[in-house]
């Protein structure tokens, strides 16, 4: 299957896979990507089974149409859940574990709330804690265990037929926890997508994807369900365990012979910094043709790094494909495989005005990484009139095709301004937020809008100012940091906002290494940026707070700055 005109709505895909492949892999969790006994597999048969009692269970206590809460530990139950969901015409609501801290138990608690949801599924291990949280939270929607639906004696015998516009999920995206926006993804959006990557990437029944990514992010999402549409394979571990040792990762890959898998630049940066030689020893990473790189900040150090580390265990160059994707177009954008990643040197000052233009030299450059071309989509440069910007000239990404998804559920406003943009006589538009050019058919994202740091007139980029300090700063090599601006004292406006970086250090520097540290970083920051770093505050390694997917949540740890809720290690302002 290479195209979407192959492919009916999400549910009659799957069950169509399940009556004429029943038999073939479909679907693996694995618990220690290093023991291939520790597998447990799903056939296309077996999944279509459990979806359809799912469903059946749904369908006689909720209406079509109904929201149901997914809340999961890792595993492949959560897969049987979402396209049970689907198959009886119900809305899936993917979520994280509420966890024990205040801000994410509100959040999950606050997407409930948002998409009116009539029931909670959970995952066995944790139904206990869910129920707890669910009670002390005041949701008063069942909370149902998933061995009470995973079986039934007289399932539907297929799925409920959905037509294109039909919805499917609600993916609600990082973002404010006490303003969550969920993305209305319907059936044709899916569908369009999955068949979108089928198409740049050669997906077809012998394609196998591996993911470590969180189940309920879109981009976890985006490696799961296009491999289910075109009758291949996925297999999925714990993000935990890649966390706590990242070569498990790269072990998937090696043992189930992986050909996709995806992951943010920190994954990637991840096994760079911690999976040692003697890790790699017996891992062959040949069958790796698609290793996305994608949802932040693309890093060409990253990108050279790992492709030269692992190169002596197989993985080829062009097998790194920076890209560019977002849950408002469903998952996936841009990108350019089979080729070597496309790393550009830019003009630091054309692009503080906002143009990409070659460097004559490298003292003056900004490196930054293609993420190929767009797909299936009509991608724009806008300025903020509303005009179209030429070639190398930076502005916000806009985006219009059948991979955008209609809206924010419930978000009639919200919608009409990101959804509804024109250009001239033409609409219909998604505004991203994200700034970017497109230089001879490559695009560049070069960053988010309500990111941008304007000091004086001068533009910058805040993931430029933390990458640059962490060239030149061993204690920040490793760690994440926020580059912010805040309001001036005297409360003189935008003109006058002060920068401020926060940043993790390493182990446990001595006062005096810190405070040297600082004064050299903001040394670092008026040398090669031409504005002064008015506050640095250095945190412990966990400081600096990012979402699920692992970006920076920089309008987090702004309002964190401001609240006074942040316990620095060293703060310059204070000595």
């Amino acid at each position: 299957m290479t195209s979407s005109e192959n492919l009916a709505d999400v549910s009659a895909t799957v069950h169509r896979h399940s009556e004429s492949s029943g038999e073939r892999p479909a679907l693996a969790f694995v618990q220690d990507p290093a023991v291939p006994s520790s597998a447990r597999w799903w056939t296309y048969s077996e999944l279509d089974r459990e979806a359809r009692a799912i469903a059946t269970h749904l369908a006689a206590r909720l209406e079509v149409g109904s929201r149901v809460l997914l809340i999961y530990p890792p595993g492949g139950e959560f897969v049987t859940a979402l396209l049970g969901c689907i198959y009886a015409g119900m809305i899936a609501v993917p979520v994280s574990m509420p966890g024990k801290l205040g801000h994410a138990r509100r959040r999950v608690l606050n997407i409930a709330e948002d998409a009116r949801v009539a029931m909670v599924l959970s995952g066995d291990p944790i139904h206990a804690e869910i129920q707890s949280w669910a009670a002390t939270s005041g949701l008063e929607q069942p909370v149902i265990p998933h061995a009470s639906v995973a079986t039934h004696d007289d399932p539907i015998a297929a799925p409920r037929p959905a037509g294109p516009g039909t919805v499917a999920l609600l993916q609600y995206t990082s973002g404010s926890t006490g303003d969550p926006k969920g993305s209305v993804v319907t059936h044709q959006n899916l569908v369009v997508n999955a068949g979108t990557m089928a198409r740049t990437f050669g997906f077809d029944e012998t394609t196998r994807s591996g993911s470590w990514l969180p189940h309920y992010h879109d981009m976890g999402i985006g490696v799961i369900m296009p491999l289910l549409l075109c009758g291949g394979s996925v297999v999925l571990m714990d993000p935990a365990v890649f966390l706590r040792r990242p070569v498990g990762w790269l072990t998937l890959i090696s043992t189930y012979r992986v050909t996709f898998s995806a992951s943010p630049n920190f994954g990637y940066e991840l096994c760079c910094r911690r999976v040692s030689d003697e890790d790699s020893t017996g891992l062959d990473l040949s069958s790796w043709r698609h290793a996305i790189n994608g949802s932040e900040p693309v890093r060409s150090s990253t990108v050279r790094e790992f492709t030269r580390r692992f190169s002596a265990v197989g993985l080829r160059p062009e097998a790194l494909v920076p890209s560019y994707g977002m849950a408002e177009a469903t998952v996936f954008v841009a990108a350019s495989p089979d080729r070597p990643a496309v790393i550009a040197r830019f003009d630091r000052e054309a692009l503080a005005d906002h143009l990409l233009r070659p460097a004559e030299s490298a003292g003056d450059a900004r490196e930054l990484v293609g993420c190929g071309r767009p797909r299936d989509l009509d991608l724009r440069i806008v300025d903020p009139a509303g005009r179209l910007r030429g070639d190398g000239e930076i502005g916000e990404i806009w985006l219009r095709g059948a991979s955008v998804v209609p809206g924010y559920w419930g978000r009639a406003e919200a919608t009409s301004h990101a959804f509804n943009a024109r250009i001239g006589d033409e609409d219909g538009f998604l505004r991203t937020g994200d700034l970017g050019a497109v230089v001879d058919g490559e695009l560049f994202v070069t960053g988010r809008i309500k990111e941008m740091l304007i000091f004086r007139g001068r533009n910058l980029y805040p993931h430029d100012v933390e990458q640059e300090v962490r060239l030149h700063h061993e204690l920040l090599k490793h760690g994440n940091g926020a580059a912010v601006a805040v309001p001036a004292e005297n409360g003189a406006g935008d003109a006058e906002d002060h920068l401020v970086l926060l940043h993790e250090v390493a182990g446990r520097p001595l006062p005096d290494e810190l405070a040297a540290t600082a004064t050299a970083i903001q040394e670092t920051v008026v040398r090669e940026f031409g504005v002064r770093c008015q506050q640095v505050v250095l945190l412990r390694r966990g400081g600096v707070r990012r979402t699920t997917s692992g970006k920076v949540e920089r309008s987090e740890m702004r309002r964190a700055y401001l609240a006074g809720e942040l316990r620095p290690l060293f703060d310059s302002a204070l000595g």
